[in-house]
């Protein structure tokens, strides 16, 4: 935790140089750096003080046992244990895109109503997701299915570490049920895919090894031209 605040003190001194905010390339990605160096620092800070408190409490019970005081115990352990779950979760999300904001699409496969159907099915179920996890959802992209569900849908989920918690549900999603738009109440098998892809915002710089170029070198050949009367 020393490091990460020396490190943030770092960057909040490059701020303080006169032509910091001339240049919005620099100062997007140092700024929103600081933002997640203080939101790790106010995590550690906010658990460290939940266990302090846990173990005040604790010596408490063993001092004069009271059935009041160790239900609280009982229902703060699980909120701190909770709490070094998320932490946990957040340190195993450290691939280079992970923090970054996630792009979903979601195409129906075959099955046409029933698999359109499915579809807004796993939007509605995403989108509640994001909004219950604190994420902003904005919707890039809307094609309405023929009689119900979605054709296709693309939408952005914001916020940190959007693309590390929701890269793993991309692949192939399946539904059995019995469906509500078969007359004779059979039993369909639904897919859909859904596709999550990162959103870069940073310039990439692709370093190419010219070992790895092949030259080609051809001579144009000199054309006969021919003139008819």
């Amino acid at each position: 935790m020393n490091n990460l605040q020396i490190e943030l003190k770092k960057l909040q001194e490059k701020t303080n140089v006169p032509d910091f905010w001339n240049n919005p390339e620099q100062t997007t990605p140092i700024l929103s750096k600081i933002k997640e160096f203080q939101n790790k620092i106010n995590s550690y800070n906010k658990l460290k003080q939940d266990i302090d408190n846990l173990y005040s409490l604790n010596l408490l019970l063993i001092d004069e046992f009271d059935e009041d005081l160790s239900l609280e115990v009982i229902d703060n352990t699980k909120k701190v244990e909770k709490e070094v779950e998320k932490i946990e979760l957040k340190t195993l999300l450290s691939n280079k895109y992970d923090k970054n904001n996630a792009i979903l699409t979601l195409h129906p496969g075959a099955g046409g109503t029933e698999s359109q159907d499915w579809v807004e099915m796993l939007y509605r179920m995403y989108t509640k997701w994001a909004t219950k996890n604190g994420y902003a959802v904005k919707e890039l992209d809307f094609l309405e299915g023929d009689e119900a569900g979605i054709k296709s849908v693309t939408f952005l989920v914001s916020g940190e570490n959007a693309y590390g918690y929701l890269k793993g549900e991309m692949g192939v999603h399946r539904l059995v049920r019995i469906s509500p738009f078969d007359s004779g109440g059979r039993r369909h098998t639904s897919f859909a895919s859904l596709e999550v892809l990162p959103e870069i915002t940073e310039d990439i710089q692709l370093e190419i090894n010219p070992d790895d170029l092949r030259i080609d070198t051809y001579r144009a050949s000199r054309g006969r031209r021919t003139t008819y009367k």
